[in-house]
């Protein structure tokens, strides 16, 4: 699963990996910094416009989808690859609205000696921006906007962790998941086997992080034991 992830990319960062058009960044002033997002909070997701281009778009981490009258109080955060073709709250997202969640870290939690929950944090190497696989949908009526982030099945490497993962797409292959190409069993063979797995890096941080509320910038900060 994904939980929470961190986001401390900068408007050329976020440029250079999507390919944005320059008019969408008038003042290219640098985004805030985010080092502890949580579910249900605002995020940038990129997806594909009328024209085919990549834009920058900013919604709820919690999907809404497009036929709900209230929000969902189940969680919404995080779409299954196993049953998202068949989930009625995910399968029109599947088909038409895809999109890539910029990130540069997520958190995932393991029980400590002391009962206590010891949070972790997953890079690339030297911290390296990536995108979560998503969807994302609108809803008229509640007028909100919001998004998911796919998960699936543990690599080896960080299975001892928690034994599921972000979908976190190479970019060779981000116009191919956002142009929709690929669908049904396509679809999934292509975010597995584009999926940035062994390259994670990981070392533990301080339970501040555990705190939803807790927005420091030492969350990234490696404990001295935590190897």
């Amino acid at each position: 699963m994904c939980g929470r992830f961190t986001n401390e990319l900068t408007w050329s960062e976020l440029h250079a990996l999507y390919k944005l058009a320059d008019q969408m960044f008038p003042t290219k002033s640098n985004m805030q910094p985010r080092f502890n997002i949580a579910p249900t909070q605002d995020v940038d997701f990129v997806h594909l416009d009328k024209a085919g281009n990549m834009e920058l778009n900013r919604g709820r981490w919690w999907l809404v989808p497009f036929f709900a009258k209230e929000l969902p109080k189940a969680a919404m955060f995080n779409a299954r690859i196993e049953t998202i073709d068949t989930s009625g709250a995910f399968r029109e997202g599947f088909k038409y609205r895809r999109c890539l969640i910029p990130a540069d870290g997520y958190f995932e939690w393991t029980k400590g000696e002391n009962g206590g929950k010891d949070p972790w944090l997953l890079q690339m190497p030297g911290g390296e921006p990536f995108s979560f696989a998503g969807i994302w949908a609108h809803n008229d009526n509640l007028r909100v906007t919001s998004c998911t982030i796919i998960t699936a099945p543990a690599v080896p490497e960080i299975e001892h962790i928690h034994t599921r993962m972000p979908v976190i797409l190479e970019e060779h292959a981000y116009e191919r998941w956002l142009s929709g190409e690929d669908q049904g069993s396509d679809a999934k063979a292509l975010l597995l086997g584009a999926q940035i797995d062994s390259h994670l890096e990981f070392h533990r941080v301080g339970r501040e992080v555990n705190n939803s509320r807790y927005e420091g910038t030492d969350t990234k900060k490696p404990l001295l034991n935590s190897l």
